[in-house]
């Protein structure tokens, strides 16, 4: 398996998942378009387009720094034209922007609301819909969502209904462009952890230092995307995969490698459905 001359636009990938999936293909000597909004350094959060930049080069990839904000069509129609420009084509997407909040209905603010509608659900749709046309030249094209699997009970929505609908929009538009571009061999999946995963997000959203120690790696997601980049796009597509049963699956068996802190029980997700079960032998508990 190698991404090897391969070219990558990670939309959300200054840090966390993004940059780590990032990252994983550098390594093979892929070539990656970092899209995403961070061109100067946030207070709050680590990294930007262009420190993300130098980390890709220095694992052994191509960069192109680009910000992006993928609400903007003219911004996400130029983006994919300079790929092109810059590397010749376009072989793998990687729809990771996301925008969270953690709220009921009567909290959530209506423009935060559109905020999660139009990056999550829509700025996905689009960013897939302009690199269509580069993908069907691609000799294994994917297009990979970090969504979760459709499975639609009243507990994944309740209690945060308005982001519910936006990360579950994402899924909708793997299913529809699974179904559509199936006939063009362009593969299109999703990937979901089962567990947090140690970001920033997760960090200032969901109770600091405490929650990422009971957290995994992004390596997970990252190990995970790699394995999913070199399936064969003509029969492995319209997927809704969750992290660590894939893995297990592609013949992983240490996933507590990926722990941030062994000691700590692992924090379930949210939208992970009962019956897609922990692979043998993986246990959310501490270890001893």
């Amino acid at each position: 398996m190698s991404l090897a001359g391969k070219t990558l636009f990670v939309t959300g990938a200054s840090r966390g998942i993004g940059l780590a999936i990032a990252l994983r293909a550098a390594r093979d000597g892929a070539n990656v378009v970092i899209a995403a909004k961070s061109d100067k350094p946030h207070p709050k959060l680590p990294g930007t387009i262009f420190t993300a930049a130098q980390e890709i080069e220095q694992a052994g990839g191509r960069a192109l720094a680009l910000a992006v904000d993928v609400r903007d069509e003219d911004q996400v129609r130029n983006a994919i034209a300079q790929t092109v420009a810059t590397f010749g084509g376009l072989d793998i997407v990687v729809n990771n922007a996301s925008a969270v909040q953690i709220s009921t209905a009567v909290q959530t603010d209506m423009r935060r609301y559109d905020l999660m509608q139009q990056v999550n659900a829509r700025g996905s749709f689009m960013v897939s819909k302009y690199a269509i046309p580069q993908l069907e030249k691609a000799a294994n094209p994917h297009i990979l969502m970090l969504s979760p699997p459709l499975d639609m009970k009243e507990k994944w929505f309740a209690p945060h209904t308005a982001y519910s609908i936006a990360k579950y929009g994402m899924s909708l538009v793997v299913l529809g462009l699974a179904g559509e571009l199936r006939p063009k061999g362009i593969a299109v999946n999703a990937l979901w952890p089962r567990t947090t995963i140690a970001t920033s997000a997760i960090k200032n959203l969901l109770g600091g230092d405490r929650v990422m120690t009971m957290s995994r790696t992004t390596d997970i997601l990252a190990d995970a995307a790699y394995a999913i980049f070199n399936k064969p796009a003509k029969s492995f597509t319209g997927q809704f995969l969750i992290d660590d049963t894939f893995l297990a699956g592609e013949g992983v068996s240490d996933f507590d490698q990926y722990r941030v802190d062994p000691s700590q029980p692992l924090a379930p997700d949210f939208f992970v459905p009962d019956d897609i079960k922990p692979p043998p032998g993986v246990s959310l508990a501490a270890k001893k």
